[in-house]
């Protein structure tokens, strides 16, 4: 397993992904709602950063790896897993939405690992719809777990379920274009017919 900054990035997001809820189950007394969500937002904010951080890096420094490869994607899967159930669980999110986001997410993993297997990865590489999806759940997420209002009364609940929903129907929308660009080579594999 090679080791360098970029890899050390993404398992520092790894790492962060337990603060980000066990923020919400200290004790009372140490930390008030107020100061769990500041903490919870700044400590998902941080493990965002190095999601792009580690990436750049690693593609600047030519430190690009499979290991890498393989680790980056189930460290963002986690963080985004891991704030929605939170989220869920304080009811700023509602379930279904959470449920369309993380089913997507693992869909689209096994999309892809079977589509490695059959030597057609690139066929499901990320597309800018995806990646607009992703910065519209980066953005949210925080918004909601701050919950406070912000700025001159900025509601950030509103905002950050607003994107998320945006999020959600991008989610969908993405998951059906890779499914369609897979759906020749899944028809092919598993003999089905028009």
């Amino acid at each position: 397993m090679p080791f360098n900054i970029p890899i050390f990035l993404t398992w520092l997001r790894v790492a962060l992904i337990p603060l980000v809820v066990g923020v919400y189950y200290l004790p009372d007394h140490w930390l008030h709602t107020a100061d769990r969500n500041l903490a919870a937002t700044l400590v998902f904010i941080v493990a965002a950063v190095t999601d792009w951080f580690d990436g750049y890096l690693a593609r600047r420094w030519n430190q690009t790896s499979a290991f890498g490869a393989f680790l980056d994607p189930v460290a963002d899967k986690l963080m985004v897993a891991g704030a929605l159930l939170v989220l869920v669980q304080l009811g700023r999110v509602n379930a279904v939405i959470a449920f369309i986001i993380i089913g997507r997410e693992i869909t689209i993993s096994a999309l892809r690992e079977w589509m490695a297997e059959i030597g057609a990865r690139k066929s499901v590489a990320v597309s800018s719809l995806g990646k607009i999806k992703t910065a519209a759940q980066m953005i949210a997420i925080p918004l909601l777990l701050f919950h406070d209002p912000l700025f001159a009364g900025f509601d950030t609940h509103l905002a950050g379920e607003l994107l998320l929903w945006i999020a959600g129907v991008l989610t969908v929308w993405s998951m059906l274009y890779y499914l369609r660009k897979a759906w020749p080579l899944i028809k092919e594999k598993s003999g089905v017919m028009d």
